[in-house]
């Protein structure tokens, strides 16, 4: 006979001696009793719950359902969205996405494995944001904003340039230090403005229209305006996403190049833009190109030749090299190494299978005799009534769930019937007027005549009385 178990995490038999501890007192589990127990008490105290992390090893079964893991630095969590659930939560599953998932924490029985059956998928951080860009990008497209109809090319001599940035930014440095080692003589107007945070979007716009307005004004005007910032997350560089700066881009009479971050970095501003470049320096090389193509192309014109000549040279040189290599390649002493090591690997290869044949052949016996000890009769016996007893404790604990439930709801439908009498009525002052004859409620004054005998209805007493006059 078994002892009883004082609590679901029992481990005292762990520092008993072998001497003191029977064999007859363990409690042995098999394999999928312990996995059903596990999953029944992860699913009741856990139950629905909501996970946030990155997604990593995104499978898509031609079944329609999904696996995937997500994690964060400490861990990962296996997931399972199944063909049933609604098709909006699949297009957020990407490979790296930041996800906030909704699911049912359970275990898989046949492997043993803690995972979480998923309901809900909502992107997080840079994921919605990357929703929110696609969605606005679409919009402007269909409004003809990124036409390439619509670019205006840049003048090829540039003179004086308007600058949409922040006057402490490194952007506007590199600017300045291009355009003074390239093309000193070019005149810069500087529109500060703040290029990162809540209401960065605005101020950029408040600065291209001033420079539009100054260059209105102004006899020599500007050749372009730059809209430029550094590097920096998708955070830091929104503002240039934002539909009211692409709207000011498209609406100004002056040419606009936008620099925005690196060259991986792609806004709104630059597909808006008449010409992106790819960072501020680059930015600042592509307006000064032709003046400085023009000053270097008479200095360069002497070193070209020279150049030339020697590139043909090199030509001829790796022409030569590589006819020397085809003929080191065709070699017979070559194809007899080639042959040689072909040999080797099938010889190995064979060598390998012959190994594997042996090995998989003990594991089929070892499969064998773990299955004939598995049917074994007292094993079996032994298992069913443990299953008894699992199932006896729990329509132990489903019938006085039950008792329970019961008596609640007796207590609330009684509470409501005591609500509801006409007694709790009276108790507030309140009274009820009825014929003294028929015993009919009274709830209409035509119904009532002079002489008429009453009766009103108070908490403790009734009060019998004759109608003598009738008021409206």
């Amino acid at each position: 006979m078994s002892r009883k178990q004082q609590s679901q995490w029992e481990f005292g038999e762990l520092f008993e001696s072998k001497e003191q501890t029977p064999v007859e007192t363990r409690k042995v589990y098999s394999v999928s009793e312990l996995n059903r127990r596990a999953k029944s008490l992860l699913e009741d105290q856990l139950g629905r719950v909501w996970v946030e992390g990155e997604i990593s090893g995104l499978r898509r079964q031609s079944s329609g359902h999904s696996y995937f893991s997500i994690k964060d630095e400490r861990g990962q969590i296996s997931c399972a969205l199944f063909r049933g659930n609604s098709s909006e939560a699949r297009t957020h599953l990407q490979d790296g996405a930041m996800v906030l998932v909704q699911g049912e924490v359970t275990l898989y029985e046949p492997r043993g494995q803690f995972q979480l059956i998923v309901q809900k998928v909502e992107l997080q951080g840079r994921g919605a944001l990357q929703v929110q860009f696609e969605k606005l990008k679409a919009k402007l497209n269909e409004e003809g904003l990124f036409a390439v109809e619509r670019k205006r090319t840049l003048p090829e001599y540039t003179a004086r340039v308007g600058i949409v940035t922040s006057p402490t930014g490194a952007a506007l440095r590199d600017v300045i230090n291009v355009i003074e080692r390239r093309n000193p003589a070019l005149e810069l107007v500087l529109a500060p403005c703040r290029v990162q945070g809540e209401g960065a979007a605005k101020e950029m716009v408040q600065a291209l229209a001033r420079l539009n307005q100054w260059s209105i004004r102004d006899r020599d005007g500007l050749d372009l305006i730059l809209v430029t910032r550094g590097g920096g997350s998708l955070e830091d560089l929104w503002a240039f996403n934002e539909e009211s700066l692409a709207r000011a881009i498209a609406d100004s009479k002056v040419p606009v190049v936008s620099a925005v971050g690196h060259e991986i970095d792609f806004m709104i501003s630059d597909l808006v833009a008449d010409v992106r470049a790819a960072t501020p320096s680059a930015a600042a090389e592509l307006i000064t190109e032709g003046v400085f193509a023009s000053r270097e192309f008479v200095a360069r014109t002497f070193s070209r030749l020279g150049r030339l000549a020697g590139e043909r040279v090199g030509l001829a040189k790796r022409e030569l090299g590589h006819a020397s290599h085809r003929l080191r390649q065709l070699h017979p002493r070559r194809k007899l190494l080639q042959s040689c090591q072909r040999l080797d690997e099938l010889s190995a290869w064979l060598l390998r299978l012959a190994k594997r044949g042996v090995s998989e052949g003990s594991y089929k016996l070892q499969q064998c005799r773990q299955g004939l000890e598995l049917v074994r009769p007292d094993k079996v016996v032994r298992q069913k009534k443990d299953r008894l007893a699992c199932l006896m404790e729990r329509l132990n604990a489903v019938t006085i769930q039950r008792l329970h439930d019961c008596r609640n709801d007796y207590v609330n439908q009684l509470n409501k019937l005591r609500l509801l009498s006409p007694d709790n009525v009276l108790s507030r002052g309140y009274s009820i007027t009825s014929d003294a004859k028929s015993g009919g409620i009274i709830r209409d004054v035509t119904k009532v005549k002079t002489g008429q005998q009453i009766a009103t209805r108070l908490l403790n007493s009734t009060v019998l009385s004759t109608v003598d006059k009738i008021e409206d």
